[in-house]
Formats: C-alpha cells, sequence, structure tokens
C-alpha cells in the first residue's frame, strides 16, 4: 500500500516493495501513464523487455473509457510507487523473466528475485503445505491420473479461467468442437461457468468423447 512507502520516506527508513505478481506484471502497469497520454493505439514491441506485447496482454484495469477511473489511478499510482521504495522484490526468478527484469533494473537497480514464494512452503512446513490453496474452486485431482496415462503432449487443455462466463450456446458450440476435433483433452468446466444457469454438456457429447477426453470442474493451478 502506498502509505506504507510514504510513512518510511517520513520516519527517513528503508522501505522495500513485495510484489507478489510476476515482473512483467509491474512492467504492465508502469505503462499506464504513458498508455492514457498516447490514447489506445498499436504498440507491438513498444515496452522494453516484452516483446510482442499486445494491449490486450496489459493487465485488463486499463480498459476504461474514463481516465479519472478511480482503480485504473489508483493502480497508476501503486506501480509509481514502488520506484519510490529502497527496493524491490518480485515473486519470480532470473530464468523465467530475464529480459523484462533487465528493463526494470534499467530503470531502478534495486531489485531482488525471490521465487516462485509458493515452492518455498514445502520448505518450511513440510506436508502442511498442503493445506495452502489459493484457488477458488474445489480442485478434482482425479484429472491429474487420467493425464498421467496419457502421452506427453498429446492432450489439449482448455480452461476458462475463474472469471469467464459464457451462453449457453457458446458452451454447446465449444464441446462439439472439442468432440470433432478427435483429439485427446482435458475440459474444465467450471459449475457457474453459463450466465445464470448450470453449465450442462449437450446431450451425447461425453458418450461420444468417453475415449479421449475428460471434463473436470477445477484442476490444481
Amino acid at each position: 500500500m502506498g502509505f506504507g512507502r510514504e510513512a518510511a520516506e517520513e520516519l527517513g527508513i528503508p522501505e522495500v516493495q513485495f510484489w507478489t505478481a510476476s515482473a512483467c506484471g509491474l512492467m504492465g502497469y508502469l505503462q499506464y501513464p504513458e498508455l492514457i497520454k498516447k490514447g489506445i493505439v498499436s504498440f507491438k514491441d513498444w515496452i522494453q523487455g516484452m516483446r510482442n506485447i499486445r494491449l490486450k496482454d496489459i493487465p485488463s484495469f486499463i480498459r476504461t473509457t474514463d481516465p479519472e477511473d478511480i482503480l485504473l489511478n489508483y493502480l497508476k499510482e501503486e506501480a509509481q510507487n514502488c520506484l519510490k521504495s529502497s527496493a524491490i522484490i518480485f515473486n519470480t526468478f532470473d530464468a523465467l523473466e530475464d529480459e523484462v527484469l533487465q528493463a526494470i533494473s534499467s530503470k531502478f537497480p534495486h531489485i531482488y528475485t525471490l521465487g516462485p514464494v509458493s515452492l518455498l512452503a514445502w520448505n518450511v512446513i513440510g506436508d502442511k503445505a498442503k493445506l495452502l490453496n489459493s484457488s477458488l474452486w474445489k480442485e478434482d485431482r482425479e484429472c491429474l491420473k487420467w493425464l498421467d496415462q496419457r502421452e506427453s503432449k498429446s492432450v489439449v487443455y482448455v480452461n476458462y479461467g475463474c472469471v469467464t462466463v459464457m451462453t449457453d450456446q457458446h458452451l454447446k458450440e465449444f464441446a462439439w468442437g472439442l468432440a470433432n476435433s478427435k483429439r485427446p483433452f482435458l475440459w474444465i468446466v467450471r459449475p457457474d461457468v453459463v450466465m445464470g444457469d448450470s453449465a450442462i454438456l449437450p446431450q451425447g457429447f461425453l458418450e461420444e468423447t468417453k475415449d479421449r477426453g475428460m471434463v473436470a470442474s477445477w484442476c490444481p493451478q
């Protein structure tokens, strides 16, 4: 939170930001002022260290027609606040985000990587780490056993995430698209993925795909 940095500055003590998301995430937020200044334009290869970046790849809070949007400006200010800290610690590792880390360090040299933090839990509390879970849905772990029986790189994985919704017709069209592909697939269908209703697969779909498809309500992330 921004007030933490301001309090540290007032007291004359060092303050280090821990950015729990990726380095690319911070780099994206840092572009908000420039995007607002330029307007919505194509900016392929525009962000240093993030080749082929597209507007839709920037964190979605930018998608507003109001330049005074509260959340937009809050995130813009918080990202800029990070650059006023004594240092920034990222929940990432160098090999994963080397280019963007170098780009950030060229503007703000005091950065450190400490991640992925989730793996540290196993070293700290052992088996109890299994209790730590950030999933918004109950995981169906049977799909992992099913995947273990398939050849490597042979399965199509389809997951809409935890927020996206669609119409019943869209769900049915997607189902038959998977069926007609004739490819093995793991399809994650949340109970609430259909707007205003429960997700119901089309009649005959499971029978058609039973030998090569797996449908689960959620899977380990």
